[in-house]
């Protein structure tokens, strides 16, 4: 087993609502939303993971959390075998940050504008005070361009921002946590506002410098149609918690959670062959809020599998096949991932609706 980089335990993060005038007149309580509600995970040596989930599920909070942009409310984080839950230090703050680095989601406004590519990778130079000279830091510069493949360097180290494709702008954001040469990178959605056509080739660059740089990642993502490719071992948050995580290929082939399986029958499948038949979204309706949590399972007010137990009691981690596998459901392991496909006549009307296992649909 590789060592350990990263471990997370009973890691919590809340939020207070601002009171109103009234309610403070009131003395009302102030509401809290739990953003991350005591998860546990760990992340290894030279290994990718990915949180995955809908928007305001806490994926992001987590890697903040990860990156010290915010401080935990409880629970543990190690990093490196340290723990830097309590770790507020300025000299010791800007050390841990020169190990790991973060890449944004949006490389339109993650790059100052009024900076050209040469200040923009200068920059963190300088505040760690690396190079002696601008020669040297000039050298650092065209590697790291190199090393996300901006060649020739010369014709990009003066340019602006706005002079960059997106795809060029998210290499030049890659280049500048790699002239640290960190050990760790937070990934918030890296791809998803790039054209199509480009994210494959950032991803396939993310993971040539896994051996590269001896780089670990932790890939925050909506796509979990990406994991599978990019990373090993995923996480699948639901308003706040991990509802499931284990091995990539486990998760995706095997899903035991009711809310895997329906991200995972939201993934689109072109099938230019086959316009006869739409899949279903087994779930409805949006992910209740952080300030009201519901009782017993959070996922049972859109689960198609509920039971009377599900809205009563919370359930705790299931390991039922795969070793590493594990699910929060009272009924992991006994739900078969079946896809809803509605039959479309000729003129776009349902015909009827079969419930096929991945498989059958294969054979179809």
């Amino acid at each position: 087993m590789p060592r350990t980089i990263v471990k997370a335990r009973n890691l919590r993060k809340e939020f207070e609502i601002s009171q109103t005038f009234m309610q403070k007149v009131r003395r009302q309580p102030k509401m809290k939303v739990r953003a991350v509600d005591g998860i546990n995970f760990d992340i290894y040596e030279k290994r990718a993971m990915a949180f995955v989930g809908e928007s305001g599920c806490g994926k992001t909070t987590v890697g903040k959390l990860v990156m010290k942009l915010l401080d935990a409310t409880s629970g543990e984080l190690y990093v490196k075998g340290k723990n830097i839950t309590k770790l507020s230090d300025h000299r010791k703050l800007k050390t841990y940050r020169r190990m790991a680095q973060m890449i944004y989601q949006d490389p339109f406004s993650s790059l100052d504008p009024r900076f050209k590519v040469f200040d923009i990778l200068e920059e963190p130079l300088l505040i760690h005070g690396i190079g002696d000279t601008i020669a040297e830091r000039r050298a650092m510069i065209e590697k790291a361009l190199e090393d996300v493949r901006l060649t020739p360097p010369d014709e990009f180290i003066d340019r602006y921002p706005h002079m960059l494709s997106g795809g060029q702008r998210q290499r030049v954001a890659i280049a500048r946590c790699l002239i640290l040469n960190p050990d760790f990178i937070v990934a918030d959605e890296p791809v998803s506002m790039l054209d199509v056509s480009v994210r494959a080739e950032l991803l396939n660059l993310m993971k040539d410098l896994v051996d590269s740089q001896d780089l670990t990642y932790l890939y925050i993502t909506h796509d979990i149609s990406t994991t599978r490719f990019f990373t090993d071992y995923i996480g699948v948050m639901y308003l706040g918690i991990i509802v499931e995580q284990g091995p990539v290929a486990d998760v995706l082939d095997n899903p035991l959670h009711p809310y895997t399986q329906a991200l995972l029958s939201a993934v689109p499948e072109p099938e230019p062959d086959r316009l006869d038949r739409i899949k279903e979204i087994p779930i409805k309706g949006e992910i209740p809020s952080g300030t009201n949590v519901p009782d017993g399972c959070r996922f049972h007010p859109r689960c198609p599998h509920s039971k009377e137990i599900c809205k009563k009691k919370v359930p705790v981690e299931k390991e039922p096949a795969e070793k590493g596998h594990v699910a929060a459901c009272h009924f992991a392991g006994e739900i078969e991932f079946k896809l809803k496909v509605a039959k479309l006549s000729e003129d776009g009307k349902v015909e009827k609706v079969e419930e096929l296992t991945v498989d059958e649909l294969a054979e179809e």
